[in-house]
């Protein structure tokens, strides 16, 4: 089977909120409405992740669907840290409390949810679970950031390892692959046997 064909699906992002013992909160992918009347969505979340279990305990969440104008700080803010290790919102000035008592996020986000979790099903590394909406508003009119949209626009490139060769007499660099065995060295003119790999 080719698992990058999974990257074909169209996902959503969001930053999912929710309050048992604490405001916490996560990047999840997984959210849908399934119901129009009543209105109910599913989603779901990692068991390693702190969320999950905070909302297995309160059973309340806010969902904020994060929006086209969001940066890389949010993904590192609620994606590349752990509840466990920190508090997600100290320092995190844009939110808003929903009627459910759970923060949600009024920046770079177009629309949140907050609803009522009336089933689970544990699903291996996943817990999903089926939940009734309270409230919903929409804050913007950007368009939602869908999972290639953050890999193409937001997600920083990774470095490109430099090539190349080092003078070190002088730090000269060389760009390339391979370096000619009579290479003089333009800046201190030593030869090739003084340069090293980058």
């Amino acid at each position: 089977m080719n698992n990058n064909a999974f990257f074909n699906i169209g996902y959503g992002l969001y930053v999912l909120t929710t309050n048992a013992n604490k405001d916490n909160g996560c990047i999840i992918n997984t959210f849908m409405q399934v119901t129009a009347n009543p209105q109910q969505v599913v989603l779901a979340v990692n068991k390693d992740n702190l969320t999950c279990s905070e909302l297995l305990s309160s059973g309340k969440f806010c969902v904020s669907a994060i929006d086209e104008s969001a940066d890389f700080e949010l993904f590192k803010w609620f994606g590349f840290r752990s509840g466990r290790t920190c508090h997600k919102f100290e320092g995190f000035d844009n939110v808003k409390r929903a009627d459910n008592g759970v923060l949600y996020i009024t920046k770079n986000t177009n629309a949140y949810f907050a609803g009522t979790v009336t089933e689970t099903k544990d699903l291996g590394t996943h817990i999903l679970f089926i939940a009734d909406v309270t409230e919903a508003e929409v804050l913007s009119d950007k368009k939602t950031a869908t999972y290639t949209y953050y890999q193409e626009n937001i997600k920083p490139a990774p470095e490109k390892k430099k090539t190349g060769w080092v003078c070190k007499i002088c730090g000269y660099v060389f760009d390339g692959e391979e370096l000619p065995e009579d290479f003089i060295c333009p800046l201190c003119k030593h030869p090739a046997s003084d340069f090293e790999r980058l």
